[in-house]
């Protein structure tokens, strides 16, 4: 049906004589003060387009500029590690919670037109280059190299890093307890898959501290060696990765030996072999071990998303937006699990995430891992932590880091 075509606006009724048009309230004169007529305003001319050669040479007047300033931050950075005094390491000079102030004022200024996630990792590295001038961070990871906990760590510290790849989360604990690594990187959940128990069940019994998270958008390829589906038999990759592929595996490799293995990079590495394997993995994965791209992104959801926690061996102060991880023993007796979150929920404090594992105290006993929106240092929290040791059998504080950022 064809649409009824609108009726032309009505002209606007002409003044009578000797009568000057209505005009918005707004637009009278003050009584007692005469009117004067504004000017007609001159059309504005238009900027004149630039020639290519005249663009190039502005882009590098603004190149050297920014090197200059680059430069000029790092010498106080520089000045800023003299004024804290000759300190120990590395990890001495690195403040969490500063570097969280830093990017979120780099998200409150930006207008684009680059967006956040751009702008935030690159003053990520300058601040990383900055703070390797004292010497560099040693940050261990589930390795080998190539693995999303390597990209994480690479996300939160710079690629201006020692990193340490290594075998297993419970190495990259026990490294950063004896001091061999001043941070380590490890996988906590899957936006699609839920939590890494093992690295939940590292933190029973050891005393280290969360001081970061950091939440990284996973992709997941197909990659063999001679990029052809059809010479796939066998495919390798870590359990959780098959688990986040299972639709577009059972489509289109449903005849393939599933063989799981430690980590993503470890399956790029068995993968490069023979032209009948492949992997799941990273697209790094593929250019560190030489492999081609048969299929990807082939995870199931597009928003796939894994969240990783940054373990040292110290709290650190407030940033302004921060979050803090407990781990809960709770008595044997009805509601008390209830009781053990009263305190937050009377306080405004919000529960993030609650996570329950076997405790290793006793048969049938559970620990509740919890995050909590807050500062261990904040009156709330204070007050809410000093209420729950009187209604848990152990309340032990994890960390209290910045909320992840971009």
């Amino acid at each position: 049906m064809a649409k009824r075509p609108k009726a032309p606006a009505k002209p606007a009724p002409k003044p009578a004589a000797g009568r000057k048009p209505a005009t918005a309230q707004a637009d009278k004169p003050a009584k007692g003060k005469a009117v004067q007529a504004k000017p007609p305003s001159a059309p504005v001319p238009e900027t004149p387009a630039l020639d290519l050669p005249t663009l190039r040479t502005r882009i590098d007047g603004i190149d050297q500029h920014i090197q200059q300033l680059i430069a000029e931050r790092a010498q106080f950075a520089n000045q800023v590690g003299k004024a804290k005094g000759k300190l120990a390491a590395a990890v001495d000079y690195y403040r969490p919670e500063r570097e969280a102030q830093v990017l979120r004022r780099v998200v409150d200024r930006n207008d684009g037109p680059l967006n956040d996630e751009v702008l935030v990792r690159l003053f990520r590295e300058i601040m990383s280059a900055c703070l390797a001038q004292q010497e560099p961070l040693k940050i261990g990871f589930l390795g080998p190299e190539g693995t999303h906990s390597q990209q994480a760590a690479f996300k939160h510290f710079g690629h201006s890093i020692h990193g340490l790849p290594l075998a297993s989360i419970e190495e990259v604990f026990q490294e950063v307890e004896a001091g061999n690594a001043d941070f380590g990187v490890v996988p906590v959940e899957n936006s699609t898959q839920g939590t890494i128990q093992s690295t939940l069940d590292m933190f029973l019994t050891s005393k280290l501290k969360i001081s970061g998270e950091v939440e990284l958008r996973v992709h997941q390829h197909l990659l063999s060696r001679s990029g052809r589906i059809e010479d796939i038999e066998r495919v390798y990759s870590h359990p959780q990765s098959f688990a986040q592929c299972k639709a577009w595996l059972r489509e289109y490799l449903p005849k393939a030996e599933k063989i799981a293995v430690s980590s993503n990079a470890e399956a790029a590495r068995r993968a490069r072999n023979a032209d009948d394997a492949a992997a799941i993995a990273g697209a790094s994965a593929g250019n560190v071990y030489g492999l081609k791209n048969v299929a990807g992104p082939i995870e199931d959801r597009p928003d796939n998303t894994t969240r990783f926690l940054v373990i040292g061996r110290e709290l650190f102060t407030p940033s302004g937006n921060d979050r803090t991880s407990l781990l809960i023993f709770i008595k044997d007796q009805p509601g008390a699990l209830y009781n053990v979150l009263s305190p937050f929920a009377k306080r405004g404090l919000s529960m993030n995430r609650i996570e329950s594992r076997p405790g290793h105290t006793g048969r049938w006993q559970y620990a509740f891992f919890v995050d909590i929106g807050g500062h261990v240092q904040e009156e709330a929290m204070r007050d809410a932590l000093e209420e729950l040791q009187e209604l848990a059998h152990e309340v032990k504080v994890l960390g209290s880091y910045p909320v992840a950022i971009a």
